[in-house]
């Protein structure tokens, strides 16, 4: 189910509710502007009479109320519109904020069928559709609707009949153009989602541009997205022209009901029922009520297609958490490494797993007990769970039955920060940002000085590199770190976890996708890496876990041989039979 913030109206009130003093004084001021607006066309009326009557003693006073008016209307437009540029812009900028920091929050699952940029253009959508709706209503709407209104009661004064008839008259008119604008939500819905969606395409294909190259996918690429283009364009069409179409119809009534009010003013100034005055106010104040209905209506059709674009960015964003947060204190964060560290002891009990939307359970009735400062090696086939097992240490998915505990305490119990604090990850694929090598370091500890940033990328064997790179540590490494190479990447990560400094380090294939050079400088900062912490690995070759206190063979989510390494070599099993199979491929591999 949907989040109930995702209505677009309740989502609103939210952040209106936010700055409720700036809201009042733009909303005053506009009401005011329009009380002066409507002011001033009796203003005129009462000019009108003075000079028809030849009273020449109270033309400079008649004039002096109507300039007043008229300065006092421009005056407060120009106090609500300051105040509106410094209140409307925060709250564009808290509904940023708030939708990306609930956007991290989800769990991995979410991201799986969702196109980053889309995402990302969501967000924008949704504080730029905000924006929109508020600025319409308050400029577009609101004065309108408090003129006519106005206009309705001033007109009671002077033709109680015809002030009746124009109010029957507007609010039937306005209703009818709301509740056909109404229908077009879904047209404005289709094309909110298209328009996301072409962002998404966009993005997903220019950060896979290697890919496409690779492929030489260009003009493949190219008429998939002008497919998808044309789509958007055609749903665009379609919102624009139902915008056009009620336009067109209220166009046509107002100016037929503009011209019978004008020939029941001058009937009833003919029969002496009005003066010129009552004919002029009239005739202002009927063009005021009908053009004001055409401009409420016009606004609520436009407020109608930026409140559907508004429910789309929200709704995609605002969905539930899948792994719920506790409230934590980060008074129990883990100690700094050092030799004799008693922290750092893994459990995972009778664990049942499996992934959304996948083809049956990972891991049932899963237990395995690993203590402080202990080495263990995950190995088995592919699909066996060794990665899984690695993803339920840090809480990437919440299992469907037991528990994952680090220190006695369940992962689902800790704080984000807490769990990280334990835990630092050296992965396959290194995850850098489009930043310095100093901010890419520093991501895992951001209070740490320039000084431990360079000890540990000297720790993590990065020193040579960077002092050849053109900025050394204040080098951008490009979208995903393009600039280095895949050693080098690597030993950033090192890096990071060596300044993270927690107990528990999971390696995951950390050399598998390296040359021989590469792998034998990562392995040396990985030894030092792994020096008096928790150590779960799983290794693509073999060879690399041999100094390992244990080794976990896994078959279909079940522990089926552990035992230390040397043991298992000798003994016959499956860890005997993976090793034998791995030697037939070197062999064949070098022979080649």
């Amino acid at each position: 189910m949907p989040d109930r913030r995702t209505h677009p109206l309740r989502f609103m009130m939210s952040y209106i509710r936010r700055y409720p003093i700036g809201h009042a004084i733009v909303l005053g001021g506009v009401m005011a502007a329009v009380a002066c607006a409507v002011g001033s066309q009796y203003a005129v009326r009462n000019l009108v009479d003075v000079l028809a009557a030849g009273k020449a003693g109270a033309v400079w006073s008649a004039i002096g109320v109507l300039a007043a008016l008229i300065a006092a209307d421009n005056l407060l437009w120009r106090v609500a519109g300051f105040r509106a540029s410094r209140v409307f812009v925060a709250v564009t900028g808290d509904v940023r904020r708030d939708l990306f920091r609930h956007l991290v929050g989800h769990a991995p699952s979410y991201f799986i069928t969702r196109l980053p940029g889309a995402l990302a253009g969501r967000i924008s959508a949704a504080a730029e559709a905000f924006y929109i709706v508020e600025t319409t209503m308050v400029w577009r709407a609101l004065p309108p609707c408090f003129a006519v209104c106005g206009a309705i009661l001033t007109l009671a004064l002077i033709n109680p009949p015809m002030s009746l008839a124009l109010a029957v008259v507007s609010v039937a008119l306005a209703a009818w153009l709301m509740r056909l604008a109404a229908k077009g939500h879904e047209v404005h819905q289709t094309y909110a989602s298209e328009a996301s969606s072409v962002n998404g395409e966009m993005v997903d294909v220019v950060n896979n541009m290697l890919l496409v190259r690779a492929f030489g996918a260009q003009r493949r690429e190219y008429e998939r997205f002008s497919a998808k283009i044309g789509g958007e364009v055609e749903a665009r069409r379609r919102s624009l022209a139902f915008l056009e179409n009620l336009r067109l119809l209220h166009a046509i009534t107002t100016a037929l009901l503009t011209a019978g009010m004008l020939i029941w003013a001058v009937f009833l100034w003919q029969k002496h029922l009005m003066t010129p005055g009552d004919v002029v106010l009239v005739v202002t104040l009927g063009f005021t009520i009908l053009h004001g209905t055409r401009d409420l209506a016009v606004a609520a059709v436009d407020l109608v297609q930026y409140m559907a674009r508004l429910s789309e960015a929200v709704e995609g964003l605002l969905q539930p958490h899948e792994m719920m947060e506790r409230a934590h204190s980060l008074t129990a964060l883990p100690a700094p490494v050092t030799e004799d560290r008693t922290g750092g002891r893994i459990s995972f009990r009778n664990v049942d797993f499996a992934y959304p939307h996948g083809n049956g359970a990972v891991l049932e009735s899963f237990n395995l007990e690993i203590a402080p400062g202990e080495r263990v090696g995950l190995v088995g086939r592919s699909g066996a769970g060794k990665s899984t097992i690695l993803a339920l240490m840090q809480r990437l998915w919440d299992v469907r039955g037991g528990a994952v505990l680090i220190d006695g305490h369940a992962v689902a119990d800790l704080g984000r920060e807490e769990l990280a604090a334990r835990v630092a990850v050296v992965p396959q694929e290194v995850m850098l940002f489009h930043r310095s090598v100093l901010e890419n370091i520093r991501y895992s500890r951001p209070d740490a000085s320039d000084d431990e940033v360079r000890a540990a990328a000297e720790a993590a064997g990065c020193g040579e590199f960077l002092d050849a790179l053109p900025e050394g540590l204040q080098t951008i490494v490009g979208e995903r770190g393009v600039r280095l190479s895949g050693g080098q990447r690597q030993r950033l990560a090192i890096a990071r976890a060596f300044l993270r400094d927690a107990p528990i380090l999971l390696l995951d294939e950390a050399t598998s996708s390296l040359d021989s050079e590469s792998e034998q400088a990562v392995q040396e900062a990985l030894d030092r890496l792994m020096n008096g912490r928790t150590v779960v690995a799983v290794a693509h070759r073999l060879s690399t876990l041999r100094d390992f206190d244990r080794i976990v063979v896994l078959e279909a989510g079940h522990i089926v041989q552990d035992g230390p390494p040397a043991l298992l070599e000798a003994a016959p099993g499956p860890y005997q039979h993976l090793l034998r199979r791995q030697a037939l491929r070197l062999v064949s591999s070098e022979a080649a």
